[in-house]
């Protein structure tokens, strides 16, 4: 099979592209909008930034033990290959599943749906306010907004059938794009700085309290302190995932055994400090309250207001349009590769073995554009990504467990790069992860057991499809 791939797809992709891919990939709406939920689950400056340093030492760690897995199998499918080489077919499949049916299908259609949010600032018409169908009942609606995001999906997808070289220039130029603008906010909101405001929020810097209703406040510490912060690095976690998706393209990259484990540890390091240096602007020029309840969460938004003034609004939108767009551009490009790997092992539709001419999964694509679609007109992406960091952060403690079977289990393999820290780090991330995924479980079950519910779902559909399919 290495060899097949090596003969069809196109190794153009290169040390840089790839750390563009996984920044790209990494930054969409989140760092603009989840503060504001964070703050009202922890309530105080210090903890606001702990959590996002907490989540960016747990996404390096992590991104650094992938590096060993990359090398040992520099091929198509990253995550859903090292999982069956680790343990077997049926857990590498409940991950494509996932993957497939929330993870990345969920996180397009959502990301789709930021873009028209923000789109609409521009354009009126555009707003999700804009109802173009209501069903007779009032039950179901489709707004501009869905219809823009599945524009844009469809969009991308095509280009991406074009070949990996078009993909490419199209991560390649948004994400330095965003990049340009991200640290533009960063410099300006430092030189907009607020003494005043920047010494109110840090004067009780870790006196967490948390919101029970809006504007009550309660203070928290023990236990529920460590729910609190396990709450609110739901919003953290799902702003700093999808660094893996260049692990997805391996069978594209240059070198990918030296390639990608530098991808991944300098683009999960460079958004680390994007992320805690963005929020530590908006503590430089925001109250906490202000924080806590940004018009509809968009809490950069606000900042963007008190640094640039009315035209604020729009430099944001611009730059959230930007972050979006380059996001999804990544995402659907890595993720049709998870698809294609599956059905070369008989686990997905047949069809989306093939790569066409131009050398790319086009009909993994396609099925992967379908889905996300229909994920935006049913309104419950939201919903959706709430389960996902919970699934993902389970699938990575379960990812980088691999490491220590591997060693164990294929002891020869070679290694070109081993794991940093190893066995200390990899473990660290075992430990923070299964403490994350146990504090969801008791203090916010409903962000844990959907989407326990859609992996468990994959086993039968495992055992159904597992005699009926024929070997690609």
């Amino acid at each position: 099979m290495e060899q097949q791939e090596k003969a069809d797809f196109k190794r153009s992709l290169s040390l840089f592209d790839g750390t563009l891919l996984v920044i790209g990939s990494m930054i969409g709406s989140g760092i603009f909008i989840v503060s504001a939920d964070i703050v009202r689950n922890v309530g105080s400056a210090g903890w606001l930034v702990a959590v996002w340093v907490i989540t960016g030492l747990m996404t390096m760690t992590a991104a650094i033990s992938y590096g060993e897995l990359s090398g040992m199998f520099p091929k198509a499918g990253g995550q859903y290959v090292y999982l069956k080489e680790s343990y077997n077919k049926l857990v590498a499949f409940l991950y494509g599943w996932s993957f497939f049916a929330v993870i990345q299908t969920g996180t397009i259609a959502a990301v789709g749906v930021a873009f028209s949010k923000f789109a609409a600032y521009l354009i009126p018409a555009l707003s999700e306010d804009n109802k173009l169908f209501v069903s007779p009942e009032g039950g179901f609606s489709i707004s501009a907004a869905q219809i823009m995001s599945i524009a844009i999906i469809v969009l991308l997808t095509y280009s991406n059938t074009r070949g990996v070289k078009g993909g490419k220039v199209i991560q390649n130029l948004f994400t330095s794009a965003k990049l340009i603008s991200l640290f533009g906010l960063i410099i300006a909101g430092f030189v907009m700085f607020k003494p005043d405001v920047w010494n109110a929020n840090w004067s009780h810097s870790f006196a967490a309290t948390k919101e029970v209703s809006e504007g009550n406040w309660i203070s928290i510490g023990g236990t529920a302190l460590l729910g609190g912060i396990a709450a609110a690095m739901v919003g953290s976690v799902f702003s700093s995932d999808a660094w893996n998706n260049v692990t997805f393209i391996a069978g594209e990259m240059k070198n990918p055994q030296r390639n990608i484990g530098l991808s991944l540890f300098f683009g999960t390091l460079i958004v680390t400090v994007i992320y805690v240096s963005a929020n530590l602007v908006y503590l430089a020029v925001l109250p906490m309250d202000e924080i806590a309840h940004a018009t509809k969460d968009r809490v950069a938004v606000s900042a963007s207001n008190a640094i640039f003034g009315t035209i604020g609004t729009v430099i944001m939108a611009v730059m959230i349009m930007v972050s979006t767009f380059g996001c999804n551009n990544g995402l659907i490009l890595a993720g049709s590769r998870v698809y294609y790997t599956m059905a070369q092992d008989g686990l997905f539709f047949k069809n989306a073995a093939k790569l066409n001419k131009n050398g790319v999964p086009a009909w993994a694509l396609w099925a992967q554009c379908l889905v996300a679609g229909i994920l935006c007109l049913s309104g419950r992406y939201g919903d959706l990504l709430d389960m996902i960091s919970f699934v993902v952060v389970l699938f990575y403690i379960l990812t980088i467990a691999g490491i220590f079977i591997l060693r164990k289990k294929q002891p020869l393999t070679p290694r070109p790069y081993k794991a940093f820290g190893y066995p200390i780090l990899p473990a660290l991330y075992i430990v923070l992860g299964i403490s994350f995924c146990a504090l969801l479980i008791g203090f916010k079950p409903q962000f844990t057991w959907p989407g326990l519910i859609i992996v468990l779902l994959g086993i039968p559909i495992y055992y159904f499809i597992q005699p009926k399919v024929v070997k690609v």
